[in-house]
C-alpha cells in the first residue's frame, strides 16, 4: 500500500507554533496541547524523533492533563460512533476493526464493557484498534483485550491507555507522513507465519490467539525450520543449510572473501505457550536486512553469517541453549543421552529428524573467532522498562549473571490450633521470612553502579499442606541475579548467611541445592557503542538497561565480543506468554538501526 504524504519534516521543522500545532492537529485526539509543546523540541531529524517528543510531552504533563487526554477519546462503538460524531480519524480506525459492523451481541457486549469500565475506572477504555501491524484488530479480539484490561489496576490502566494513545498518534502521522513500514510488517508476517508451527491445539489466550509451544526437535520444530530456510533463499542469502544440531545458517558473502563475517541470530523455539517475538524477532531483522542489501544489488565488505538456534529454552530436554553451545565448542557428549519425559534420547531425536546425533559431527560446528568480527543479537526486551519510558529501543550493557537453588525447609507438622505460637517450627514461614529477605537484599542494589539486581522465589509449595496443620515441610526455588558476578556473589552470600540464621532461630532444617550458575556476559563497549550511534542515527536517544534474562549472546560471548539491541514489547513488556506483542513500527527501526550498525563495520 502507497499512501500520498500530506506532511513533511522539513515543513514541521520550518513552521510557528501556531502552524506546526495546525498541521498536527487530528494526531492526538482534541489535545493541541501537545503538539504546542513539542514544537520547542525542533528540528526534528526523524519521524521517530517526533514521535518520541510528542510522547515525552505527555510523560511530562500532570496527571489531570493526561486524564484531559485520555477522556477526550471516544468509547469503542459507544453513543458518538452511532450518532456519527466521531472525528474523521477515529472513524476511519474503528471503520478498519469492523466496529461499525457489530453483531447484536457484540454491541451489547461492548456496550456492557465500556460501562462496566467507566464505573470502575471514570474515563474511556483506549485501545489502538488498528493495532500492531496497523491493519486493525477483530473484533474478537478488541472484546477479549477489553475484558482483560477491565482487570487491571488504576495506575495500571492509566499508563496502559496512554500507551495506546501514542500508538494511534503514531499510526496517524504515519498516514500524514505517506509511511508503510514494509520491513516491519513482513516481520510481523513472518512472526505471525511461523506461530502457525505449533505442538498440540489448546484454548485461546487472552488476546484471541492460539497458544504457541514449539521445542526441541519435535516434528513442528522441524517443519518451522524447513521454513526458516525457504524463507531465507528467497531473501537472498547465499548459502542456507541445518546443521548437525538442527540450527538453520544462512551466510550473505560480502566483497572481500578474506574479511570476517559479522555472526548474528537467535533462537526459534519456544516456551510452552509462549509468545511469537521472543527469540524469532533476532532471526528475522537480520534477513530482512539480506534481503534489502540483495534487492539493491549491494555486498559489504564483511559476510553477514545468520544463525537461527534450534534451542535455547530447555523445554524438552533438561538441557538449554543447545544450539549455540555447539558453535562455541560447548555442547558436552553426555547431552546426547539427556531424555524427554518420554523417555526420548536427544541422540534418539536428533536421528529421527534426520541429524546423524553423532559428537563428531557436532563439534565440528565450532566457530573459529579469528574468522568472526564478533556476534550481535536484536531481542524484545520482556520486561517492561522500555514499554514504561516510551522508548522503542534499547542497548543492553550486559546479560546478568545468575544463580538458581532448589530449595526444602523441613520443620514440624503439628496441629494448628493446640501448638502454641511460640513452640512452633513452621517449615513455610520460615521460607516465607527468606523470601521477604530476597527481595529486600535484591533491592539494596536498587543504585548499584553496575546496575540493579533481582532475586524472586518462583515456586513455594508445601506437600500435603492442610488448613489445620502448622506446615512441616516447604519446597521452594530460589533465583538470583546481577550485572556482574561479583555483585550477583555477594548477594548470593547475603541470603544463604540469612537462610542458615531464620532456620536455627526458627528450629527446622534448610538446604539450599544448587542448580544453575551463569556468569554475567558484559557488552563489548565497541559493539554496545556501534548499537548506541545506531539508534542515535534514528533520532531516538540511547538509552542503555542490563538484561536480566539469558541469551544466546551469553554463550557466544564465551569465545567473542557480542552485544545487543533491546526492543519494547506492548502489554507492559509481558513475554514468554501469548500476550508478548511488538508494532510493525518497531520492529521496521530494528531493522533500520541494524542497516545503520552494518554500514559502519
Amino acid at each position: 500500500m502507497l499512501l500520498i504524504p500530506t506532511l513533511h519534516l522539513d515543513t514541521l521543522n520550518a513552521a510557528s507554533q501556531h502552524d506546526f500545532t495546525t498541521m498536527l492537529d487530528g494526531v492526538y485526539e482534541h489535545s493541541p496541547w501537545i503538539a504546542e509543546r513539542a514544537w520547542a523540541s525542533r528540528p526534528f531529524r526523524s519521524l521517530a524523533h517526533l514521535k518520541h517528543a510528542l510522547a515525552q510531552v505527555v510523560r511530562e504533563a500532570t496527571v489531570d492533563e493526561q486524564l484531559a487526554l485520555i477522556r477526550a477519546h471516544p468509547e469503542l462503538a459507544g453513543k458518538a460512533a452511532v450518532a456519527g460524531e466521531l472525528t474523521a480519524e477515529s472513524t476511519n480506525e474503528q471503520l478498519q476493526a469492523g466496529l461499525t459492523h457489530c453483531s447484536a451481541d457484540e454491541f451489547a457486549r461492548l456496550q456492557q464493557l465500556n460501562a462496566d469500565y467507566n464505573a470502575r475506572f471514570g474515563w474511556p477504555f483506549i485501545l489502538a484498534v488498528r493495532g500492531p501491524a496497523g491493519r486493525g484488530l477483530s473484533r474478537t479480539e478488541i472484546i477479549a483485550t477489553f475484558a482483560r484490561r477491565l482487570l487491571q489496576q488504576r495506575d495500571a490502566e492509566r499508563a496502559e491507555c496512554l500507551r495506546n494513545i501514542h500508538r494511534i498518534a503514531e499510526i496517524r502521522l504515519d498516514d500524514k507522513f505517506g509511511v508503510v513500514p514494509f520491513e516491519g510488517n513482513q516481520i510481523l508476517e513472518w512472526a505471525d507465519a511461523l506461530a502457525a508451527h505449533t505442538e498440540g491445539t489448546g484454548d485461546n489466550g487472552l488476546d484471541g490467539r492460539p497458544p504457541l509451544t514449539l521445542t526441541y526437535l519435535t516434528p513442528e520444530h522441524q517443519s518451522a525450520a524447513t521454513q526458516l530456510q525457504i524463507w531465507m533463499r528467497v531473501c537472498g542469502f547465499d548459502e542456507v543449510s541445518l546443521d548437525a544440531v538442527g540450527n538453520v545458517v544462512g551466510v550473505y558473502h560480502g566483497s572481500d572473501p578474506s574479511a570476517p563475517r559479522l555472526l548474528t541470530g537467535s533462537h526459534y523455539d519456544t516456551v510452552r505457550n509462549g509468545g511469537r517475538h521472543d527469540g524469532r524477532l533476532g532471526i528475522f531483522v537480520p534477513m530482512a536486512c539480506v534481503q534489502r542489501l540483495f534487492q539493491a544489488g549491494r555486498r559489504l565488505r564483511h559476510g553477514i553469517e545468520v544463525v537461527a538456534f534450534a534451542e535455547e529454552e530447555g523445554q524438552r530436554f533438561p538441557a538449554t541453549f543447545l544450539g549455540s553451545s555447539a558453535l562455541t565448542g560447548g555442547f558436552r557428549p553426555e547431552w546426547l543421552e539427556l531424555c524427554d519425559a518420554a523417555g526420548i534420547s536427544i541422540r534418539q531425536a536428533m536421528q529421527a529428524a534426520g541429524l546423524s546425533g553423532e559428537m563428531a559431527d557436532i563439534a565440528a560446528l565450532q566457530r573459529d573467532p579469528a574468522h568472526y568480527l564478533g556476534f550481535v543479537e536484536v531481542h524484545i526486551e520482556q520486561g517492561p522498562v522500555l514499554n514504561s519510558l516510551d522508548l522503542p529501543l534499547g542497548v543492553v550493557s550486559g546479560i546478568n549473571g545468575s544463580a538458581r537453588y532448589a530449595g526444602e525447609a523441613v520443620g514440624v507438622a503439628c496441629h494448628a490450633g493446640t501448638t502454641p505460637m511460640t513452640m512452633r517450627h513452621d517449615a513455610a514461614l520460615a521460607v516465607a521470612e527468606l523470601a521477604l529477605l530476597v527481595e529486600r537484599r535484591a533491592r539494596e542494589d536498587l543504585t548499584a553502579p553496575a546496575g540493579p539486581s533481582v532475586g524472586t522465589v518462583g515456586i513455594l509449595e508445601v506437600p500435603q499442606g492442610s488448613v489445620n496443620v502448622v506446615p512441616g515441610r516447604c519446597r521452594f526455588t530460589l533465583d538470583l541475579r546481577a550485572p556482574t558476578d561479583a555483585q550477583r556473589d555477594a548477594m548470593v552470600e547475603d541470603v544463604i548467611a540469612f537462610a542458615r540464621s531464620v532456620a536455627q532461630r526458627r528450629g527446622v532444617t534448610l538446604t539450599l541445592k544448587p542448580t544453575l550458575r551463569a556468569a554475567a556476559a558484559p557488552s563489548d563497549p565497541a559493539w554496545q557503542q556501534r548499537w548506541a550511534d545506531a539508534v542515535s542515527q534514528l533520532g531516538l536517544p540511547a538509552f542503555t538497561l542490563p538484561s536480566g534474562a539469558g541469551h544466546d549472546a551469553m554463550k557466544l560471548h564465551e569465545c567473542m565480543p557480542q552485544a545487543m539491541l533491546f526492543v519494547r514489547g506492548g502489554n507492559d513488556g509481558i513475554s514468554h506468554n501469548p500476550l508478548e506483542t511488538i508494532t510493525n513500527n518497531d520492529a521496521q527501526l530494528c531493522v533500520d538501526a541494524f542497516m545503520h550498525l552494518l554500514e559502519k563495520l
